[in-house]
């Protein structure tokens, strides 16, 4: 008996691994621009830092994610094709929260058994994703874990780095007084919250393949809705010269909520209140909390209910920005205003505190638009 195939007995397929990289090398290719060195397979993946010589003082950015649970919807209908953006949305758009533009990502997936095309079609939507929002994909690794995970299983992470120049950060320390925070619509769910979904789902006894009159299409189908992707808009907004100075902060609505993570872009000593009356929460939302027996505001901390990004922005550039973000594809929309000082309200209804960070306080108000 060889080693080879004692390690195939053992679970792991190296043809097979090899067979998933040569699918997957065409959509890698075309995310590579002048900058990236070394060509496909390499130990490391090589990018030339000479790019940064453009800068005055480049500060390196860098953000790492995976999925989460959705994964496991993708699994259950054997739809793997926008997996990838959600992995791209998660990792790259935190990113673009600093003013950082994303140079290069790696990928990570681990799977129970290699299935090339399954691989390919999960990697070709990072690669697709990554195109779409200017990143190169210099890297990544496939791994083979029989034992630890089903045949069917997999999941997937990442990894990017931008740069941005020192004087350019975005945050807290660029918001003032009655600057305007602007919601920027999602596309569904994004990749948050599916531990929920699941089970959901599980109790109400409804199947990934059930249809839904409201959302029509499948359970499924409807919520792999792949997770919009930001970073070109907001760079794009961040390089008009009408609006210089004028985003102050930006904030990637994710795990813990609408409030929690406005919170954490908003200085110290600030507070903002959020007017649920703006928006009305797309019917996924609904159709979720009507199987749960529970409202849309139970799961504010969890979901992103309709509010992808928020823009905290100067009045002065408000409708401009609006405007620019509209004409981009993204529903843009006034949510509140920033005040710093002493607060109208007990402060203790509020978001604080957030992921560690002393920022600002936030909660939402109001009934959401039917």
């Amino acid at each position: 008996m060889t080693s080879s195939t004692s390690y195939r007995e053992a679970g792991v397929d190296t043809a097979a691994g090899d067979r998933a990289v040569e699918l997957m090398k065409a959509a890698v290719a075309k995310t590579h621009g002048p900058e990236v060195f070394g060509g496909f397979g390499g130990f490391a993946g090589l990018f030339d830092a000479s790019a940064l010589t453009a800068f005055r003082r480049p500060l390196l950015a860098t953000s790492t994610d995976g999925v989460g649970t959705k994964v496991a919807i993708a699994q259950a209908i054997d739809k793997h094709d926008t997996i990838g953006q959600d992995l791209v949305g998660m990792v790259v758009d935190d990113i673009v929260v600093v003013g950082a533009k994303p140079l290069f990502m790696t990928d990570y997936i681990a799977c129970g058994k290699v299935h090339p095309e399954r691989i390919a079609s999960i990697v070709s939507g990072i690669a697709q994703a990554c195109s779409d929002t200017g990143t190169a994909l210099i890297g990544g690794e496939t791994a083979e874990h029989p034992g630890l995970l089903g045949v069917d299983d997999y999941d997937v992470a990442g990894a990017c780095t931008g740069a941005v120049e020192a004087d350019a950060i975005l945050g807290e320390h660029r918001v003032e007084d009655g600057d305007v925070v602007l919601a920027l619509a999602s596309s569904g769910l994004h990749s948050n919250g599916f531990s929920l979904v699941r089970h959901i789902l599980a109790q109400a006894g409804v199947g990934y393949a059930d249809h839904s009159d409201d959302l029509g299409t499948t359970f499924g189908e409807a919520l792999l809705e792949p997770t919009r992707l930001y970073t070109l808009p907001l760079l794009r907004l961040l390089d008009t010269p009408a609006f210089a100075g004028g985003v102050h902060s930006l904030s990637h609505v994710t795990g813990g909520g609408i409030a929690a993570n406005l919170a954490r872009v908003l200085p110290k000593g600030s507070w903002a209140e959020v007017d649920r009356s703006t928006w009305s929460p797309s019917p996924v939302f609904r159709t979720l909390s009507g199987l749960a027996g529970s409202s849309l505001e139970s799961s504010e901390g969890t979901w992103n209910l309709g509010v992808g990004f928020f823009a905290v922005v100067s009045p002065a550039v408000a409708d401009g920005v609006t405007a620019a973000l509209e004409a981009d594809g993204i529903a843009t929309w006034q949510v509140g205003t920033v005040h710093l000082g002493d607060a109208a309200a007990d402060l203790s209804a509020f978001e604080q505190g957030a992921k560690g960070v002393d920022g600002g306080a936030v909660r939402l108000v109001g009934a959401y638009r039917d």
